[in-house]
C-alpha cells in the first residue's frame, strides 16, 4: 500500500475536503484525487463521501483514519532510522509567530533546510492561533505563556518582555508608578486581555485599555513609537530602541512574569525525528545555556 496515498487520506480526513489537503500537501487536486481513487480501489472500500462541501468520511473511513495515520507516523519514523547519515526527509510543517518569527526563528529553519536537503519546511508566521491538529501543522513555535489544552509542550527557553512607552507619551501623560495608576493609561493591545505584573511573590492580573490595536507586536511596536500608549512586548523585539532611548521601561517596580519560547505538539506516543532536531536546534539558540553566554 502506498504511503503517499495514506497520507493523503489523512489529510483529505482532518482538513474535510480535497482542496484544503491539497493545499496542505503543495499537490494539485487531481493528483490528491487519483491517490485517494486508488487507495479505495486497494481497499476495495468508500473512504470518502463527496459533497459540493467538500469530503465527508465514510463509516469505513472514520474506522480506517486512525489506523492509517499511525501506519504513516511509524514508516516515516522507520524512514529516518534507516536514512543515510541521519538525513531528514519528507514534509515538516511549523506555525510561528509573525511578531518574532522572521527576525529569529527563521535562520534556525534556514540552518535546518540546509543541513537536511531532502527535507521540506514549509512555515506559516501568524499571530493568529494555529489549530495544529485542524490545520494539520506538525509543530509550532510559540512565545508567551501556554493556555491548557491537550497539545505536548517542550519549553525552549526564557522569554522576558517589558512595558515601554515612547518619552514624548510619558512627557504628556506621565509614567505610571503602580497597577492602579497603569490601567488610566492608553494600552497598545492585541485583544482585549489582561496584563499580568509581578507584585512580590503573587502576580496581579490589569485590565488595561486603548484605542489602538493591533494582530501582532511589530504592529504594536510602531504605535509605542509613535507615542500612543503603553505596551507590553518582548524585549527581543525592542532591544534596539530601548538602547537608543526611543522607548523607555514603565512601571519598572512591577515587570511582567517571564515568558517562555515553547515547541508544541498534536498529542501522540513520541515526537517525530524532524520535530526533536529543530527543538534540539531551538534549545541551542534560545535555550538556557545560550541566554547565558
Amino acid at each position: 500500500m502506498d504511503i503517499d496515498a495514506l497520507r493523503t487520506f489523512v489529510e483529505v480526513a482532518d482538513s474535510g475536503g480535497i482542496s484544503p489537503a491539497a493545499r496542505r500537501l503543495g499537490l494539485s487536486k487531481s493528483i490528491v484525487s487519483r491517490r485517494l481513487s486508488r487507495l479505495e480501489q486497494d481497499l476495495d472500500a468508500q473512504l470518502l463521501a463527496r459533497t459540493t462541501r467538500g469530503a465527508a468520511l465514510t463509516e469505513a473511513g472514520a474506522a480506517f483514519r486512525d489506523y492509517a495515520a499511525r501506519a504513516v507516523a511509524e514508516i516515516e519514523t522507520a524512514m529516518e532510522v534507516i536514512s543515510p547519515d541521519g538525513d531528514l526527509k519528507g514534509r515538516l510543517r511549523v506555525a510561528a509567530p509573525l511578531s518574532f518569527g522572521p527576525t529569529h526563528f527563521a535562520a534556525v529553519l534556514a540552518d535546518m533546510a540546509q543541513r537536511h536537503p531532502a527535507l521540506h519546511i514549509h512555515t506559516c508566521y501568524t499571530d493568529r492561533f494555529v489549530d495544529l491538529i485542524a490545520e494539520g501543522f506538525d509543530c509550532a513555535i510559540r512565545v508567551g505563556s501556554l493556555p491548557s489544552s491537550n497539545l505536548i509542550a517542550r519549553r525552549i527557553g526564557p522569554m522576558h518582555a517589558a512595558y515601554v512607552a515612547s518619552p514624548s507619551y510619558i512627557e504628556k501623560h506621565g509614567s505610571p508608578e503602580t497597577p492602579e495608576e497603569f490601567v488610566t493609561h492608553e494600552a497598545l493591545m492585541q485583544g482585549t486581555e489582561t496584563w499580568p505584573v509581578v507584585d512580590g511573590d503573587k502576580v496581579i492580573a490589569m485590565r488595561p485599555h486603548g484605542r489602538f490595536k493591533g494582530d501582532n507586536g511589530v504592529a504594536l511596536v510602531a504605535a509605542a513609537l509613535a507615542g500612543l500608549g503603553i505596551a507590553g512586548l518582548p524585549v527581543g523585539l525592542i532591544e534596539n530602541h530601548l538602547a537608543s532611548g526611543a522607548l523607555v521601561p514603565v512601571m519598572p517596580d512591577y515587570p511582567p512574569p517571564e515568558l517562555g519560547i515553547f515547541v508544541v505538539r498534536p498529542p501522540g506516543q513520541h515526537p517525530s525525528r524532524k520535530i526533536r532536531v529543530l527543538t534540539e536546534m531551538l534549545i541551542e539558540c534560545f535555550g538556557e545555556h545560550a541566554q547565558a553566554r
